[in-house]
């Protein structure tokens, strides 16, 4: 008899388990603070009740160690945002500078983002999401893994509002001219950019301390804003 987990069709994964060492202030605000902030993949939720309110909900997939999304949740107290990362340290790290700062406006999935995408996050309901930084797999043999390919497109037009962004960012040139192909092949996402490739760092997005070194070596970074239509 055929084993069935042979037989079925192995997902590609876009990330890699590098789960590295807790800190012991990571460890304590795992601890005592996901159940504030943290969000479980097998429940199903009304993210208007999470919140408590109605807002322009976000969502951050593969926010590293939150700088940046805890960030963005200050400057902007009248969004929502939903982060998602797999990796602990990065998780522990994001809720310690919400529980530091207050912030309210913050909710996490330590998850597969795929998998919340697809099954977590109602049609039509994202004013955004943003992709910073992800691996580039620049090996020619792992493009596969790269997570902008057509099937995501295809989520993207089903979770984002009629008006909703996609923003990508990257210091990759050939991911960015690889997701520019990608993104502009679909006919429900315009480039909000005049040249129609890429567009200049918008305000929102903060500089990482990693993209400011960058930056200072003379190395290019990539941004793409697409808008649903």
């Amino acid at each position: 008899m055929t084993d069935l987990a042979q037989t079925l069709p192995q997902r590609i994964r876009s990330f890699i388990r590098r789960q590295g060492r807790l800190t012991p202030g990571q460890e304590v605000a795992l601890d005592q603070h996901w159940p504030q902030y943290g969000l479980e993949p097998e429940l199903d939720y009304d993210f208007s009740q999470v919140f408590g309110r109605q807002a322009p909900l976000i969502l951050e997939i593969g926010f590293g160690n939150g700088d940046s999304l805890a960030k963005m949740a200050a400057a902007n107290p009248d969004h929502d945002y939903i982060g998602i990362e797999v990796h602990k340290p990065g998780v522990g790290h994001l809720l310690i500078l919400l529980t530091e700062q207050g912030l309210t406006n913050v909710r996490v999935y330590c998850h597969d983002a795929i998998e919340i995408l697809e099954q977590k996050i109602p049609d039509h309901s994202l004013a955004g999401l943003h992709l910073f930084f992800p691996d580039p797999w620049h090996k020619k043999k792992h493009h596969k893994r790269r997570i902008v390919r057509p099937s995501f497109v295809d989520l993207l037009n089903k979770k984002l509002q009629v008006g909703g962004y996609f923003h990508a960012a990257t210091d990759w040139q050939h991911y960015a001219e690889s997701m520019l192909e990608v993104l502009s092949a679909s006919k429900g996402l315009k480039n909000t950019s005049l040249s129609q490739d890429y567009c200049e760092r918008p305000d929102y997005r903060p500089l990482t301390k990693f993209e400011q070194r960058g930056l200072r070596l003379g190395h290019g970074v990539w941004d793409l804003i697409f808008r649903k239509v």
